[in-house]
């Protein structure tokens, strides 16, 4: 007998059956998104027929080469006996970590639209070309109206626990796939909105791309270890090494389609770190990095990889008509550029931009269309600015660990070099009408005048400098607020430590003077970050403020891990309960972490914290 799990959908789900399909075409297009043991996979077969033409195609044209007897036996038995809508793909799995050598392993994925299913047939490929279906991990997902109300989303296998293969990889486990991967069916179909931007990677090769980030990966991972800056090593390291990955990949593809003998030369402009730049020359491209304020790192680059100390200005000083490629990765202030820059510096320069903080040409960037996620208009935005300094621009989404990670690219032109004049008229009337709100010469010869540049010297704005007196006064004003709540409720001081009542971040807001909220205004994070930076008192989650509670033992944000405390870090500060809190500290002094009165205070014996303006 099969084995059958349900899933059951909210009642009068009025999107089936339209939204199930599109559920079914993420997991079939993009299994990486829930089985994160995958790069993705490659579509190499499409068809669309009725059951019988479907057996007929399958069965009698004997030019299908790439699906094997066996496969072709069970899918054509299971055709003929119908006349329902069917197509079928054939889609051949990349994992991240190439476990299975030579073999591939694929998946006929055969849909029946009349029945609301779809059925998986796995297949593996030797190195000889040989074929073999895996019959033991043939399974089918249906959706099911149950009582004209209800939908039902079930999961049938063919044959039982005990013939099931599972690697995690190309075979998931049966398990998984009923608590994993139906709940995420379920989700997205109930969801049935398509995203703001394409599928990552829809501009390269994923099989090529996969190779080449594990190779680099590989060759580079040791930098994690010897990561001398203030930000997470692991974190910059791998998500340069995805992008220079990206770029490798783009160019190679590139060299292919353009016959280009020689490797692209690049310019990364706000360059950061080094470390695109880094990889990118030891790839044997040739370019070099540009940012305002060196970094500690760039002293343990060899002397190929050039990395120059430099205010960035748009003007025709920073024009390069030699360059193949301008990049621009998370360059903040420089990202409207980028595009324009490329266009004047040659016919023929290319841009690669990855925009992260939001910025126009002469400032912060204004919202203007409430409907959109600020992110997806600035991206429209850059993508504007793209289209009007002439360029065909593609947009793709890379694998890289960051919330940001929708890049730009622009490898052709929308008009011949004979038009050059009039494109170079439409960027400028464009520049210049975004300039309404700058100070700004009108005759000045520099064409990103009222431009500026950001500091070499970084200023803080985490609320790290604000005095203490206005930090306390802030903390004290809230905290009374929070345990005022539960004074309010009637709980008695002498049966139990007041933990207080909670507020929301805009119920805190409105408890301060005018003159602190604008104040806080210009740092970034402004209240929250403050009460997030005093967590001995607060608790910040879900747009809520709470009072902590040492006693829970509960990490200081959900899902968190705690990490255990450096013996140095002990009693080096005072205990805010033991001096504020109405009935002191809910720990016993030896049991608390932070100082209660002056005796127990020590020195911290933790090494200097490195200067916030080596951040990448």
């Amino acid at each position: 007998m099969p084995k059958l799990f349900e899933l059951k959908y909210p009642e009068e789900c009025k999107t089936m059956p339209e939204c199930f399909w599109s559920a079914v075409d993420v997991w079939i297009k993009k299994p990486h998104v829930v089985n994160k043991r995958l790069c993705g996979v490659k579509e190499t077969q499409s068809r669309h027929a009725a059951g019988e033409a479907l057996s007929l195609v399958l069965g009698e044209d004997g030019d299908d080469d790439e699906l094997p007897k066996d496969v072709l036996s069970f899918i054509t038995t299971s055709a003929i006996t119908r006349k329902h809508t069917l197509s079928y793909h054939v889609r051949t799995f990349i994992p991240k970590v190439n476990i299975y050598g030579t073999h591939q392993h694929k998946e006929v994925v055969i849909k029946d639209f009349d029945r609301q299913q779809v059925t998986f047939v796995p297949f593996e490929v030797d190195e000889k070309g040989k074929a073999s279906l895996k019959k033991c991990n043939i399974y089918q997902i249906q959706l099911h109206l149950k009582n004209f109300k209800q939908w039902l989303l079930e999961l049938h296998v063919l044959t039982a626990d005990t013939g099931w293969h599972s690697d995690g990889v190309a075979y998931p486990r049966l398990s998984w796939l009923s608590s994993q991967l139906l709940p995420k069916l379920l989700r997205w179909s109930t969801e049935c909105k398509s995203g703001d931007f394409t599928s990552t990677l829809s501009l390269l090769p994923v099989e090529k791309y996969s190779l080449m980030y594990q190779h680099l990966k590989d060759k580079y991972k040791a930098m994690v270890k010897v990561w001398p800056e203030v930000t997470d090593p692991e974190k910059f390291v791998y998500e340069d090494v995805a992008i220079a990955t990206y770029l490798l990949v783009l160019w190679s593809e590139e060299q292919t389609e353009r016959d280009l003998k020689m490797k692209q030369s690049f310019v990364d402009l706000g360059c950061g770190n080094g470390l695109l730049v880094h990889i990118l020359v030891k790839e044997g491209h040739p370019g070099k990095g540009i940012d305002v304020r060196k970094r500690r790192i760039w002293d343990m680059y060899d002397s190929d990889t050039l990395l120059e100390e430099q205010a960035i200005t748009p003007s025709e000083s920073f024009l390069f008509p030699d360059t193949d490629w301008l990049i621009g990765n998370h360059s903040d202030e420089l990202t409207p550029w980028i595009p324009v820059i490329a266009a004047r510096s040659s016919y023929s320069c290319r841009y690669f931009v990855l925009p992260c903080c939001f910025f126009d040409f002469f400032g912060k960037y204004q919202r203007r269309h409430s409907q959109k996620s600020q992110y997806k208009e600035y991206i429209d935005f850059i993508a504007d600015v793209s289209r009007v300094s002439g360029f065909d621009t593609q947009v793709d989404c890379l694998r890289i660990p960051s919330t940001k990670r929708v890049c730009l690219v622009g490898r052709s032109r929308s008009y011949q070099t004979s038009d050059e004049a009039q494109a170079e008229d439409r960027r400028a009337r464009y520049i210049q009408s975004r300039m309404s709100e700058v100070e700004a010469d009108p005759v000045s010869n520099s064409w990103g005048s009222g431009f500026h540049p950001r500091e070499k010297v970084e200023v803080v704005r985490n609320c790290a400098t604000l005095s203490h007196d206005f930090v306390d006064d802030v903390v004290l004003r809230v905290a009374d607020a929070l345990l005022a709540l539960t004074v309010a409720d009637g709980q008695s001081f002498s049966s139990e430590w007041n933990t207080g009542g909670s507020l929301s971040l805009g119920e805190v807001a409105s408890l301060l003077r005018q003159g602190t909220l604008q104040q806080l205004k210009k740092e970034c994070g402004g209240l929250q970050t403050l009460l997030k930076n005093n967590h001995q008192v607060f608790q910040v989650e879900g747009g809520r403020v709470h009072i902590r509670d040492w006693r829970d033992g509960r990490p200081p944000r959900a899902g968190a891990k705690r990490r255990p405390v450096a013996p140095g870090a002990l009693k080096t500060r005072p205990c805010w309960f033991h001096s504020h809190h109405p009935q002191g500290c809910p720990l016993l002094a030896q049991h608390c972490t932070f100082a209660h009165g002056c005796d127990d205070l020590r020195p911290s014996t933790r090494p200097h914290k490195k200067s916030k303006s080596d951040v990448y």
